[in-house]
C-alpha cells in the first residue's frame, strides 16, 4: 500500500500538470485568435470612411491616392524591424503594444486636417500593422508548436472573421450617422480592451526558448540552400498576395465592365473569392495535418489554376465568379504555410526568416495592380487576370519547399 500510494503521487501530479498544460494552450490560442480578428478589424472601421475623409479634405484624386498608399509604405518601411523587436521583447508583448498603436493611429487618422498629417498617421499605422503581422504569427506558431498540430490557418480564418466585422461596424456607423471620430474612437478603444485583455493568456516570455532554429542539432551558418529555400517561400506568400490583390482589385471591375454584369451582381466576384478562402482556412488546419503542406499546396495552386484558367478561357459571370471562389479556396493556406515554413528554416535567428516573408509579401501587393493595370491597358483586363492561373502554376512547382509531413501528434 505505501509504495503504491508513492508511486501514486507523482502519476496524479503529473496528470494535473499535462491538464493544466493543455489549459493553457487552449486559453494561448482564443487570445492568438483575439490577436488576429483585432488586426483584421481595426483597419476595415477606417476603409468605409474614406470616401467621407477625401470628400472632407477636399482631396483630387491623387492626392488622395499618395495619402492612402503610405499605409503600404510604412509597412515597407518598418517590416523588417519586426524581427529584432520581438526577439528583444516578445512577440506577445509586441503584438499587443503594435495593435493598440494601430488603434490609435488609424482614429488619429479619422481627425487629420489635411493630406499630410492623414499620410503620416496612415504612414505610422502601416509600420505599426506590419509588426503586428509577424509578431501575431509568431505567436500563433508558437501556440502550433505547443499543440503539435496545425492551427496557424484557423487563425488567419478568424483574421478574415475581423476584417468582415470592421467593415461591418464601419457601415453600420455611416448607416446611423455616427460622426467617424466617435465612431473610430469606439473602435480603438474596444479593440484595445482586447488585446490587453488577451496579452495575460499569451505565451510569455523569450520566444526563442522552443523555436526550431536554437536546437543543437541545427546548423547555425545559412547555406546557398537556405537562402533558396526562403526565396521560394516569399514566391508561395507572394503569389497567393497576387490572386488575393487580384480579387479585391479587379473582379468586380472585370465582371461589370468586361463580361456586362449588374453593379450588384458583379460584387460577387470579390465575396466569392473572400468566402472561399475563408472556407479553406477552416478547413486548411486539418487537411495540412493529414496531408502535409507541400501535398496541400500544390492541391490549392492547381485548383487556382484550373479554376481561374477555365473561366478566363470561356469567360461568363457565372464561370467568373465560381473561377475566383475557386482561386480563394485554392490559395487559402499558403501564406500561413509561407511562414511556418519559413519559421522553420535552420541557421536563421528566429523571427528572421517569419519576418522576410511577412514584408516581402507586401511587395506583391504593392506591385500586383499595377502589372494587371499595365497588361490591361496593353491587351484587355481578361488577359492581365491570367496572372491568376501563373500564380497558381508557380505555386504548384514552387511546393516543394514546404514540408512534405504532417504535423507530429502530441
Amino acid at each position: 500500500m505505501y509504495d503504491s500510494s508513492v508511486t501514486s503521487v507523482p502519476m496524479a501530479l503529473g496528470g494535473f500538470d499535462e491538464v493544466g498544460v493543455a489549459a493553457r494552450n487552449r486559453r494561448a490560442r482564443v487570445a492568438v485568435a483575439a490577436l488576429f480578428l483585432t488586426n483584421g478589424a481595426l483597419f476595415a472601421n477606417l476603409l468605409p470612411r474614406y470616401p467621407e475623409i477625401k470628400a472632407d479634405l477636399a482631396l483630387s484624386n491623387s492626392a488622395y491616392g499618395v495619402a492612402i498608399a503610405a499605409f503600404s509604405g510604412g509597412a515597407l518601411v518598418a517590416g523588417l524591424a519586426a524581427a529584432p523587436l520581438i526577439r528583444r521583447f516578445s512577440s506577445a508583448g509586441v503584438a499587443v503594444a503594435s495593435s493598440v498603436g494601430i488603434a490609435v493611429l488609424v482614429f488619429f487618422a479619422s481627425l487629420a486636417p489635411s493630406a499630410v498629417v492623414l499620410a503620416a498617421a496612415l504612414f505610422i499605422a502601416g509600420a505599426c500593422d506590419a509588426v503586428t503581422d509577424v509578431a501575431q504569427n509568431a505567436q500563433a506558431l508558437r501556440v502550433q508548436r505547443n499543440y503539435g498540430r496545425s492551427i496557424i490557418n484557423s487563425s488567419h480564418a478568424v483574421w478574415s472573421v475581423g476584417a468582415v466585422l470592421g467593415g461591418g461596424m464601419g457601415a453600420a456607423a455611416i448607416a446611423l450617422h455616427i460622426p467617424r471620430t466617435t465612431h473610430l474612437a469606439i473602435s480603438a478603444a474596444l479593440f484595445s480592451v482586447v488585446v490587453i485583455t488577451a496579452y495575460p493568456f499569451l505565451l510569455r516570455g523569450p520566444d526563442d526558448d522552443d523555436h526550431p532554429s536554437t536546437r543543437p542539432e541545427r546548423g547555425s551558418r545559412p547555406r546557398l540552400g537556405l537562402y533558396v529555400t526562403l526565396a521560394a517561400l516569399v514566391l508561395i506568400a507572394i503569389a497567393g498576395a497576387v490572386v488575393e490583390d487580384a480579387g479585391s482589385s479587379w473582379a468586380t471591375l472585370y465582371l461589370h465592365d468586361s463580361l456586362g454584369a449588374p453593379a450588384a451582381l458583379a460584387a460577387f466576384g470579390y465575396i466569392a473569392m473572400v468566402g472561399f478562402q475563408f472556407i479553406g482556412r477552416l478547413m486548411g488546419d486539418r487537411l495540412v495535418d493529414r496531408f502535409g503542406e507541400r501535398a496541400v499546396a500544390r492541391a490549392g495552386g492547381l485548383i487556382t489554376a484550373a479554376g481561374m484558367g477555365t473561366a478566363l478561357a470561356f469567360p461568363s459571370v457565372v464561370g467568373t465568379i465560381a473561377g475566383f471562389a475557386a482561386a480563394g479556396f485554392g490559395v487559402a493556406t499558403l501564406v500561413p504555410a509561407a511562414m511556418h515554413g519559413a519559421d522553420q528554416l535552420p541557421g536563421l535567428r528566429p523571427g528572421t526568416g517569419l519576418t522576410a516573408v511577412a514584408w516581402l509579401m507586401r511587395v506583391g501587393f504593392v506591385s500586383s495592380p499595377p502589372v494587371v493595370g499595365l497588361i490591361a491597358d496593353a491587351t484587355s483586363l481578361r488577359v492581365g487576370l491570367l496572372v491568376v492561373p501563373v500564380a497558381g502554376v508557380a505555386v504548384m512547382l514552387l511546393a516543394v519547399a514546404l514540408s512534405p509531413r504532417r504535423l507530429p501528434a502530441r
